[in-house]
């Protein structure tokens, strides 16, 4: 009976002990925060869809609430917000090469193009009227937008529809990538995200089919790749290296060439993904209603 008392004391030692251990760091080379950014006075995030830099000193972010649009200096300061009653459901936002703001609304199928004044320059497809796969002036359900060098822009709308459709500079209908629903080269499961590197190469998150397609500009099938994550959000850096967000999974995986060199985790839901000129990850959790930023150690 005494053994048996000093083997459950032993025990219930090293249990202790275990329960006390600090729990591991899941990045050991970054450093996560989401308090670096300083909201106006009596403000909340609310609904943060989706974040981007605009190339230089400052951080947009696009939320479900209004005003849409907060802008902040890469260090957390507050610049302004824009963007009253504009978005039934805010979803994707970018800046192109030229300083212009591209933003979706996934509920009333609008595509919007803004200067960074918040001036609209241009609005594509039919406020609350859903378009097929077919279609060449109305969307169901728009994600993103990824603007080629030339300035033609790629729409992916992916909640109700299956494709990515080219569009020209000046907003007019050019072709259909994929329309069709599947898992077969060139269909899609949800084209969440796209991209363009700098091959001009076509990058698209299919989401649901948890990989990524790439095409030309014309829209020519290329490649596919897989193990990167459910492809939620996209970022590309300018050599290359894209940037994975997976939302289910709550990891950011970098890869180069179609393969994982790198997996942040454990960072919540990253819905959308941008870097800015220093090389700082920020990522939208829609959820938490927080924008995330990471960096190097």
């Amino acid at each position: 009976m005494k053994r048996y008392a000093i083997a459950i004391s032993l025990a219930a030692a090293l249990a202790a002990g275990l329960w006390g251990q600090a729990k591991p760091d899941p990045n050991p080379k970054y450093t996560t925060s989401r308090t670096w950014a300083t909201l106006p006075l009596n403000t909340q995030w609310g609904e943060t869809s989706s974040v981007t830099s605009d190339g230089k000193n400052q951080i947009l972010v696009l939320r479900r609430a209004d005003p849409s649009f907060f802008v902040f200096t890469t260090d957390g300061k507050f610049v302004k917000s824009w963007g009253e009653g504009l978005f039934k459901w805010a979803h994707g936002i970018r800046v192109d090469k030229d300083g212009f703001i591209w933003a979706t609304d996934g509920q009333d199928n609008l595509i919007y193009k803004f200067t960074m004044d918040g001036k609209q320059l241009l609005k594509l497809g039919r406020k609350g009227v859903a378009g097929d796969n077919q279609s060449r002036e109305t969307f169901n359900r728009p994600t993103d937008v990824a603007v080629a060098p030339n300035g033609d822009f790629f729409v992916s709308d992916g909640y109700g529809n299956s494709r990515v459709v080219k569009f020209s500079k000046d907003g007019k209908f050019v072709k259909i990538i994929g329309g069709t629903k599947g898992t077969g080269r060139g269909e899609f499961n949800l084209p969440h995200s796209v991209v363009i590197d700098s091959k001009n190469r076509l990058i698209v998150g299919d989401r649901e089919n948890a990989r990524i397609q790439i095409f030309d500009l014309d829209g020519k099938f290329i490649e596919m790749w897989s193990g990167l994550g459910k492809p939620y959000g996209l970022y590309i850096a300018k050599d290359d290296t894209l940037y994975v967000g997976d939302a289910d999974g709550g990891t950011i995986t970098i890869a180069r060439n179609g393969k994982p060199v790198d997996v942040i985790k454990e960072l919540g839901r990253p819905h959308w993904i941008a870097m800015d000129p220093a090389g700082a990850l920020y990522m939208a959790d829609v959820r938490a209603m927080h924008i995330q930023r990471i960096t190097k150690k």
